[in-house]
């Protein structure tokens, strides 16, 4: 299908041939109709794009910190190479777009296959052919709303949440400043509201339209006195509401608001606009100001986007706002005949952009796309990409398919594999088809496609690499044995007893070769230490110490059904390197935590204490409300007069006696590169995998028991009920 993307590294814009999406739970597939440019925002988007390195730096300096501070512990390489990887990526354009319900998702029982719909948000409601949709984020259309109307719902709804928040009366004085699609639509409804408009903004015709479509009164900002003319209409009172939609780099914007607002009003911002808030002013007169989220609440929640209800505790939602303008719209209260200036067909999308973004005039204001929605023969699910491939497995090359393209596939992972000279990239699948476009053409797959199971089906390919979420790891390692793939799964194996017992009998009734991504064991200074505690005959303590830093509570890695939590989704790395060291298994964990604060969780800011069966102990300090600038982790091994010390996986120092010997990197080398290259190595040489799958077994035994100890507050003995159904796999 054909979707409009722009490169944020090169700002360039165009019109690529992508897979459908893949269908997920608690939503639906939709073939677009039509889907509305919102000429402001997205100009602002294209402009960003178009920066240099140095410019996207200047403009978002919050971000510049974090890569700053991530120099400073993972080196500068490392820092450069995930700022540009993550800037390297295929963003789709377009968030609001109506069309015609083409399957429906598990769980959604509201839609139906041929439902007309208005859809909505960034990442979703894309300009493109056909779309995926959580279901909070669709709503049918009026039977009287045509297709091309109903794709204003999204732009529509941000300025009827923007005329909530003023809370007004009818009777009350609002003025609106920028005149744009947003701002003009906002004029209707507030003069259908009952309220006195008064509109402004640089374009005269668009004062002129403004004034046409019911505001009372209007001044051209730039040629007109502005505040006289405010004054005048509302007697010298002020507006009780002023809302910004214009987008502009100064503060003008919000002064004019100040300046012209009522004693006690109120100010509302959508608009892009600086927000130096004049103190003086607003101290004088107790404004009030507002940002709105979007179109409403609920519009960036992660959990309303896969939940099966609407978001509970508002009166007016995102959704119930979108159907509250279509509902303006069917009523004839809302008109948007006038303001649809200009419609493309999909294919002249690039070329519409490109004159939107050097328009000078303003004559932009509503521009729909179009879609042919007669001819699905480009709606596959697979294409071909532009890399050359073998018509079969080539005798010396390990054909390989990636399952998930997220931020450690395309920054680490891909990086260190594509130059492996055994391995053939063959396949990509990744649930949108943009990511799955841009990954395997960088990197130079044979295909895409957003249908996993294409790449388990599929006999030329011996080899599953995965790296999805981590709800998805177990099914997805369940059913790449079960078609005789070798596996490489990242962390977590498992996020519950029960996923790990699916795991071990696939392992068990398909033996093919399993490997997870624990890779600390593989660095080089992990390797050392171990070659110099060789000669230790007595159990080590070891003192893992993590500087993991803090991860947004709406972050899915916090989410139990997604991301398991910060205990099973990286303290196993630990467990894991502990298990190396000692070259023993864990028999008891104690944890203890600072508790669930508010701030952090019950699983953050955790202290770990293992014991191992050669009667080793570690200690595992998982630190989530340190700073993010210092060192991230540190390990100290003592045993046999011997301490040996790893420091962030960058310099390695050991000292017994009068013996010391030291080991250092530039750049860090916490065991990637070695980690892969023993994986493929392995499955080229057709031996065992390099650590034995009983290992992963008791890491993750003993992640999931840590997870009980903070909860009982006691030691839990990793012991035969809970080892019960793992003995063959997990015997010595």
């Amino acid at each position: 299908m054909k979707q409009l993307v722009q490169n944020y590294k090169t700002g360039e814009l165009k019109l690529i041939d992508v897979p459908i999406p893949h269908l997920q739970p608690s939503g639906v597939l939709v073939q677009n109709v039509n889907s509305v440019v919102s000429v402001g925002t997205e100009k602002l988007m294209l402009d960003f794009a178009k920066k240099s390195l140095l410019g996207k730096a200047l403009a978002r300096p919050d971000l510049t910190r974090q890569v700053i501070n991530f120099a400073k512990t993972e080196g500068l390489l490392n820092a450069y190479r995930q700022a540009t990887n993550r800037l390297d990526n295929l963003t789709p354009l377009g968030y609001s777009s109506a069309g015609i319900v083409m399957e429906v998702g598990e769980g959604v029982d509201d839609l139906k296959e041929g439902d007309r719909v208005s859809c909505a948000r960034g990442g979703f409601a894309s300009h493109a052919e056909v779309v995926f949709i959580p279901q909070n984020f669709c709503v049918k259309i009026p039977d009287n709303v045509n297709f091309e109307n109903a794709s204003f719902a999204t732009v529509g709804a941000i300025a009827l949440h923007s005329i909530r928040l003023c809370e007004l009366n009818p009777g009350d004085q609002i003025a609106i400043i920028g005149l744009g699609l947003l701002g003009q639509i906002a004029v209707q409804i507030a003069k259908g509201a009952g309220y006195h408009v008064f509109g402004t903004d640089s374009d005269s015709k668009k004062v002129t339209l403004a004034q046409q479509l019911g505001a009372d009164e209007g001044a051209v900002a730039g040629t007109d006195d502005v505040l006289s003319k405010a004054a005048s209409f509302t007697k010298g009172n002020g507006f009780d509401a002023v809302v910004i939609f214009a987008s502009a780099p100064s503060n003008e914007p919000l002064e004019t608001a100040a300046e012209i607002c009522r004693h006690n009003g109120k100010i509302v911002v959508p608009g892009m606009v600086k927000l130096d808030i004049p103190r003086e002013t607003f101290y004088q007169k107790e404004l009030s100001f507002i940002v709105p989220k979007g179109w409403g609440p609920g519009f960036d929640d992660p959990n309303c986007a896969v939940s099966e209800a609407d978001y509970p505790h508002v009166r007016w939602t995102a959704r119930q706002n979108m159907e509250q303008f279509l509902e303006l719209v069917a009523e004839g209260q809302v008109k948007l005949e006038p303001l649809t200036t200009h419609s493309f067909g999909i294919d002249e999308a690039e070329s519409a952009y490109k004159s939107i973004t050097k328009d000078k005039s303003g004559q932009y204001i509503g521009v729909i796309l179009g879609y042919n929605t007669q001819d699905t023969t480009d709606l596959t699910n697979k294409i071909e990409l532009n890399a050359p491939q073998e018509s079969s497995k080539p005798a010396d090359k390990t054909n390989v398919g990636l399952i998930g393209a997220g931020a450690f596939a395309t920054g680490t992972m891909l990086p260190i594999i594509k130059n492996i000279p055994s391995v053939n990239l063959k396949g990509i699948a990744t649930a949108t088809g943009t990511t799955g476009k841009h990954v395997g053409d960088k990197f130079r797959f044979g295909y895409c496609t957003t249908d996993y199971k294409e790449l388990l089906q599929n006999p030329e390919i011996d080899t599953v690499l995965i790296a999805t979420r981590h709800n998805l790891h177990a099914r997805l390692v369940a059913e790449s044995l079960a078609h005789g793939k070798n596996v490489f799964v990242e962390k977590p194996l498992a996020l519950s007893i029960e996923e790990l017992r699916e795991v071990v009998a696939a392992h068990e009734a398909n033996p093919g070769r399993l490997m997870v991504g624990f890779n600390r064991r593989f660095s080089p200074f992990s390797s050392r230490a171990k070659e110099l505690l060789r000669g230790i005959n007595e159990p080590l303590v070891i003192n893992c110490r993590v500087n993991a830093g803090s991860i947004p509570k709406e972050s899915w890695v916090h989410d139990r059904s997604e991301g398991g939590g910060r205990i099973l989704g990286e303290v196993c790395h630990f467990i894991d390197l502990a298990q190396f060291l000692t070259g023993s298994l864990p028999i008891r964990v104690h944890a203890e935590s600072l508790g669930d604060t508010g701030v952090y969780g019950l699983d953050e800011n955790v202290i770990v204490t293992a014991t191992f069966k050669d009667g080793s102990i570690a200690s595992i300090t998982y630190i989530a409300n340190g700073d993010k600038s210092f060192p991230r982790e540190r390990v100290e091994i003592f045993g046999g007069g011997a301490v040996c010390v790893i420091d962030n996986y960058k310099s390695l120092t050991f000292t017994s006696g009068s013996k010391r010997k030291k080991m250092h990197k530039f750049n860090k080398d916490s065991g990637h590169k070695s980690e892969f290259a023993s994986f493929f190595s392995a499955i080229e040489k057709g031996k065992p995998m390099p650590v034995d799958f009983k290992e992963y077994i008791y890491t993750t035994l003993a992640t999931l028991c840590i997870e009980e100890s903070l909860l009982k507050g006691i030691p839990i003995e990793i012991k035969k009920e809970i080892l019960q159904g793992f003995e063959t796999a997990s015997k010595d």
